[in-house]
């Protein structure tokens, strides 16, 4: 390639800035914003508006896709370095401004050395060319198919995909444009925008109408239809399947509206442009509420030992998790109790409302017998302790779902079913494409029932043995063993 003289004076100039500011600035290192559960994960210095990423996949879901990631962000401090979280990919070029930039790898992070400081306040852009490895570990990121890839970027993943700011606190608009080969379908979160044939391959577009956080990107690739229908208030329904399955499969996918209906009987309106399910020939041990698309395995739907309630009732979760979580999203990790505790809550109440015998009340006896053990093993629910190294997925133990579900039934039995149910339609409402933390809830919470229940919300949350069940002098939590 030959450059222009224009572009010969622009590399000279971010080289020659960097090396002058090299002998000022620190040493390229990882940062966080202080998540006590992930030290490294967030940045400091600057909030994400959208993200702009391109991939190329070439048809072989073990090889590196190509990749340009842009990152339109403005600075809440003077910078003169930038971190990005950033692992399992090549860094080949950084641009900052349309400007040729610097940068190194530090642990789990790229710092990124702009030829002109960042004065606080000052929008700006950076041009991330890179690969991006389908290494499929149980780390998370990509998740090999047997067509193809997926993604799967909870906990904190995002980032083994692309450059980002991946942390929940910094929610920002997506764009996707995968480009593959003919006979593979592209997808992602939002709607889609655009294909563009050129020769042997497509280009898909995808675009967020709402802000979305890192753990919640996904983009799918492989030989899959991709069917239609229309949920409540005109609502889009994609679901994206296994073309081979598509038959067998609609069955269950028919139930999604149904499903929109009951959830927004309980807290309100859908809050995002589109909704379905990605069901992929994976083998992930879980369902994961990626926003707009929630994935799910296809083992699920087929196995005959799996009765209808249980796989309506992990439908429904994933779905609840589109209010709690995907739009009021954690402002830290440690918040993860209010996304999982109610997705669990609401996914135990569809299940008591379609079967008698499986009461929210039993599930939640069973769950206070064994809360001491849960807080024992992983901590109390709104201070999980961290997981193990290399076991990211570890934090995702029973305390935080039945666990915390359970602080919910003793809230409503502290403050009464119609304070409650007002609470967390305003919960949802208040809170909109934002994130919100565990001092929020307990604000919102108090004055929902007009007293302060800071001290409550004190046992039940941080306390390292269970408190009292209010109204149920009889239950015991049995001891650890």
């Amino acid at each position: 390639m030959k450059l222009t003289s224009r572009r010969v004076r622009a590399a000279l100039l971010a080289a020659v800035s960097a090396a002058l500011l090299g002998a000022a600035l620190p040493p390229p290192a990882p940062l966080g914003i202080g998540d006590p559960l992930f030290p490294h994960l967030g940045n400091p210095g600057y909030n994400v508006l959208a993200y702009d990423i391109a991939f190329t996949y070439g048809g072989n879901n073990t090889k590196p896709l190509d990749a340009v990631t842009k990152i339109d962000a403005v600075a809440t401090d003077k910078l003169q370095q930038i971190n990005l979280d950033f692992a399992d990919g090549t860094v080949r070029g950084v641009a900052v401004n349309g400007l040729a930039a610097g940068f190194a790898g530090a642990g789990e992070d790229v710092v990124v050395t702009p030829v002109h400081p960042l004065a606080e306040g000052m929008p700006f852009s950076i041009t991330v060319r890179h690969t991006s490895e389908p290494k499929g570990t149980a780390d998370g990121g990509w998740v090999r198919t047997e067509d193809g890839l997926a993604m799967a970027n909870q906990a904190d993943a995002g980032h083994r995909v692309f450059p980002s700011n991946d942390h929940p606190s910094d929610k920002a608009y997506f764009t996707f444009r995968i480009t593959v080969p003919e006979g593979l379908t592209a997808v992602a979160n939002g709607l889609q925008v655009a294909r563009d044939r050129r020769g042997a391959t497509s280009t898909w577009t995808y675009r967020t109408a709402r802000p979305m956080a890192t753990e919640l990107a996904q983009v799918s690739i492989g030989r899959s239809a991709v069917v239609r229908r229309t949920g409540p208030h005109g609502l889009p329904v994609r679901d994206v399947v296994p073309a081979a399955d598509k038959d067998a499969l609609e069955r269950w996918l028919r139930k999604t509206p149904g499903h929109l209906e009951w959830m927004e009987s309980k807290v309100g309106r859908y809050p995002f442009e589109t909704y379905g399910m990605l069901i992929a020939r994976a083998d992930t041990g879980f369902a994961l509420e990626t926003q707009t698309l929630s994935l799910f395995e296809r083992q699920l739907f087929m196995r005959p030992e799996y009765p209808e309630w249980y796989v309506d009732s992990i439908m429904v979760h994933e779905l609840a998790h589109h209010w709690f979580g995907n739009s009021v999203t954690p402002r830290a990790w440690a918040d993860v109790w209010l996304s999982e505790g109610h997705a669990t809550w609401y996914e135990a109440l569809f299940t008591e409302e379609r079967n008698a015998d499986r009461t929210l009340e039993a599930r939640m006896r069973m769950a206070y017998e064994h809360s001491d053990a849960w807080r024992a093993a992983g901590g109390p629910p709104a201070a999980p302790k961290p997981a193990a190294p290399g076991q990211k997925i570890g934090l995702f133990r029973p305390v935080v779902y039945d666990g915390s579900a359970l602080v919910l039934y003793a809230l409503r039995q502290e403050i009464g079913k119609p304070a409650f149910e007002a609470l967390e339609r305003r919960w949802v409402r208040e809170h909109r494409h934002t994130s919100a933390g565990t001092a929020d809830f307990v604000r919102l919470a108090s004055q929902a029932a007009e007293r302060d229940l800071t001290g409550f919300f004190q046992g039940w949350l941080y306390g390292p043995k269970t408190p009292a069940m209010p109204g149920r002098p009889g239950w015991r939590s049995a001891p650890p063993v």
